[in-house]
This record gives structure tokens, sequence and C-alpha cells, in this order.
């Protein structure tokens, strides 16, 4: 994968050069681009706010501070701190840093004049990985489609999500925990001041994600400090409505509390005086997963009751999930599969709820085992948040259920949407992609740029895309060879998931 990233990064220097004429003024100062081979100009690394670091560890992001002369945007900034966890991540930028909150732009504009739809893309990772660089998000071609296209860098891990109470009690809002999410905020009011100059149009920017970046939109779309920001919302696979809904602050304080004494650092002058490096691996053998929780500020209260009651962002949705994100082994372990062994698992799970478990889950056991694994694991809170946006937004919402492996594979595994939806088969040299993958990723690129535009997939030579409706028989779009409008077939699962997530 090490071979493969420095592949790729060479490839895209050889594609790139510097425009004459492409500098643009932001609030922070003047900046330089670089003119790609489609002719979009791309601005890589610009700060958006100040390097969280020293004092500003676990504080919310600060006003970058305004520079001199003008500053080459030709590369991109560093990641934020994290491990190398998932082996499908490729970063094109240099290490690893504290100073990390770097947003790239891409935009096809000649002038500030032009008001074109913004797209501003968060990335997976399990909130504790990925980067704005990596070339599965690249926004050259959703660029060429005439988006101004931006990847945001924002903290991870126990940088992004730690919470104590010495930082709520620091903290004007009373609350501490989410600064990854302040951080995506933080960018989002970068964009609405600063866009226009990139010939964007503030009053139309779609938020999206994968993964974790999706959990980040619905995340947003209640975020107080997002309030007015945005004006679509794009979420593949994942949202904050699952079955394990985020921790609240005390608990969270209680868990930061108990990991900052585990590594001899009670205080929180203590953790601030810790080496990055040393924080990332201590956070890393502690076995705590930092991630978003109901802090009261950026999460008010628990986001299915924020959404149940419609005080979400009233905006176009699109969202959906891939038909594998989990898999039969994951419900089998070790074990060979069997009929006798999934009603096992089903006991264990669900007890006296089991035959009707199986019901729900009816058919071949191994596919229903995969079914299930997905759903426990992303597919339920992605249906629970479009199913609840439906119900209350009042704004048309789309679904999707992607079907299409990557080359080789058996399945259309977690994140396996990405590259096509963005328009990046092409960096991507692992796999040797057919016509048909390349079709599929014009067709979903299409629906995406669309929907970016004007707040529904459909246009000329698609498909018809239906609109999804709360309850059962919502339809939705089988993304796939060929892609095809169907009824959900998953309507008593989901309710059962749903039944007991409330007991």
């Amino acid at each position: 994968m090490k071979k493969t990233g420095l592949l790729l990064s060479s490839l895209f220097a050889l594609t790139a050069h510097a425009a004459p004429n492409a500098t643009t003024s932001t609030a922070g100062g003047v900046v330089a681009g670089v003119q790609e081979a489609s002719g979009v100009i791309a601005y890589k690394g610009i700060p958006y706010a100040a390097a969280p670091v020293g004092k500003l560890r676990w504080k919310a992001p600060q006003p970058v501070a305004k520079w001199q002369g003008t500053r080459k945007a030709d590369k991109f900034g560093a990641r934020c701190m994290q491990l190398p966890l998932f082996g499908d991540m490729v970063f094109r930028s240099d290490g690893v840093s504290e100073d990390c909150l770097f947003l790239n732009v891409w935009t096809p504009a000649k002038s500030a004049k032009e008001k074109l739809p913004v797209l501003v893309y968060f990335y997976g990772g399990g909130f504790a990985a990925g980067d704005g660089s990596e070339p599965r998000y690249d926004g050259e071609s959703m660029a060429a489609k005439g988006i101004v296209t931006l990847t945001v860098n924002y903290r991870l891990n126990v940088f992004g999500f730690l919470a104590h109470p010495e930082l709520t009690r620091e903290a004007p809002h009373h609350s501490s925990g989410n600064y990854g999410l302040m951080d995506q905020a933080a960018a989002l009011q970068w964009v609405r001041k600063n866009i226009a100059a990139f010939g964007g149009d503030p009053a139309r920017v779609t938020i999206a994600g994968e993964s974790a970046g999706s959990f980040s939109v619905s995340a947003q779309m209640i975020n107080p400090q997002a309030q007015g920001l945005i004006a679509g919302a794009i979420g593949e696979s994942g949202a904050l409505l699952g079955l394990t809904p985020p921790a609240r602050l005390a608990d969270a304080e209680q868990k930061g509390a108990e990991f900052a004494k585990a590594i001899a650092a009670p205080t929180l002058s203590q953790l601030r005086e810790l080496p990055a490096q040393k924080l990332l691996e201590s956070a890393q053998a502690s076995g705590i997963w930092f991630s978003a929780i109901q802090d009261g500020y950026v999460i008010p209260r628990a986001p299915a009751e924020v959404y149940a009651a419609g005080e979400q962002a009233k905006i176009p949705l699109l969202a959906g999930w891939n038909s594998q994100e989990g898999h039969y082994k994951q419900i089998f372990q070790k074990d060979e599969p069997s009929e006798a062994l999934f009603v096992a698992r089903l006991q264990g799970l669900y007890g006296d709820q089991a035959a009707t478990a199986r019901q729900a889950y009816s058919g071949d056991y191994k596919q229903a085992a995969t079914n299930l694994a997905s759903d426990l694991f992303i597919g339920h809170g992605t249906w629970k948040w479009i199913d609840a946006h439906a119900r209350t937004s009042g704004k048309p919402v789309y679904r999707y259920y992607y079907t299409q492996p990557r080359p080789g594979q058996e399945g259309a595994g977690h994140s396996v949407e990405i590259e096509y939806a963005m328009g990046n088969l092409a960096g991507n040299k692992v796999y040797a992609w057919s016509a048909d993958d390349y079709a599929l990723s014009t067709q979903l690129q299409d629906y995406f740029a669309n929907f970016i535009k004007r707040g529904n997939p459909n246009g000329a030579g698609l498909p018809e895309w239906p609109q999804a409706h709360a309850g059962a028989g919502s339809k939705l779009m089988r993304l796939g060879v060929p892609s095809v409008a169907a009824t959900a077939d998953d309507d008593t699962r989901q309710q059962f998931l749903d039944t007991q997530a409330k007991r």
C-alpha cells in the first residue's frame, strides 16, 4: 500500500502545474493554487483555523493568524494525529501533526462571480483515521462537473473527542469532547466567509461523507454551530441514530478522567504537556475508542430525539448504505455456518425474541447473517436517519442501496462506493476496473452532482430515482449494474431492530 501511495503521489504531481493567475484572497490572506490537467484549479493545505497545539489542545478551533504576502497552496497539509489503522488508506499529505486544520479546494470557476454549488466532503475512518488528501476523495473530477469541491481535515481520536471534567470546567460552553465536530463546523464557517472568492455560492453548500464522515453529516445537521450553513446533505453508510447512541457528557468525562489517571497524567496541564505521539500511543494502548458524544453543546441531546422533534436542518438528504457492510463470518465467528448456529446466535443476542428475529432476518442463513451484521454495524442507524428525516423535515429524501463489488470482491463492502461516487476510479491502480465499473461511476457521480446542484439526483439520461418516504414500503435506488428503482425489502428487519433499541 505504501508503494501505491508513492505511485499515486507521483502521478498527481505530474498532472498539476502552477497556474499564472490562480491566486485568490481569503480572510487569512492570499493563496496561490495549481492548475490540474482538467483545467480545474486546486488550492491545497489552506489553514482554516489556528493550530490546535499547546494551550489550544482540546479547545474549540480558533481563528487562523493572517499571513503576509502570497501563501503557496500547492501541497496538502499534514494529516491529523493518527496511527496506520486501515489498509485501504492512501495519503498524499506529508506526515502527521497536531497542526492539521487544513482544507483543500478544487474549483472550475474562472472568476469569483460564478456562484457555483459547493460540496464539502468529510472523510471516514472511525473518527480515528483518515485525511483530506486521500485520492478517493480527490475533488478534481467533481469540480469538473461544475461544483466547487472541498475536503476538510478534522481532529481525531483522543485529540478530537476527549471529554474531561477539567475541560468542561474551563470551556465557556460548559462541555467537552467533540472537538473534531467543532473543526468541521469551523470549516463550514470558513466556507461561508470565503468560498465566493473561489467562485462558489455560500448559500448552496452540500455536506457529504462516508462512514465517520456520514456520522459527521448527521451531526452537523443538528449542530447549532452549523445552523444556516448547509443547503443539502449526502450520507454514505452511517449516522448517529444507531443502536448505540452517543455517550452522555458525564459518562464521557468519567472515561476521560480514568484514561488520564491510567496514563499518569491525571490533570489537564499534564495531559497538555504530553508529546502528541505519546498521547496517541497511550490512547491506542488503552483500548478506548474516542468518538462523538452527547455533550449538550455540539450535540444538544440524543440525536434520535432531535430528529424525531424535527429540530434538525430542514434540507434535502441523499443517503444509503452498501449490501455487504458486514459479513456472516462476524456472526458465526470461527464456527462453521449452519441454520442451527444462526438460531443459537440469535438466541444469544435477543433471548426470547430470537424467533421473531429469525422471521425478520429470513431466508438463507448466510445471507441473513450478512444482513444482520450489516445492520448492526451501520445499516440500521442509516435507515433510522433516513426514516426520521423523511418524517419530520418536510424536505425531499433519496435513499440508495449500493450493490456493485469492486473487481475480484464478493460483495459491495464498506466504503467501496466512494471512488465511484467521486469519479476517482482511475486514481486507484489496485483494481482492474471494467467498462461496467466506469459506467456506474459516471452514473453515480452524475446523481451526486445533480443532487448537489438542485437537491434532486435526477437528470437527463439517468434512471428515475424516486423519493423515499417514512415507514414501510419506502422507495429507493438500487445502485449497481444495472441501477434500478425498487421498494425497500428490509422493513421487517429495521422495525425489529428499532423495537429492540427501545426495550
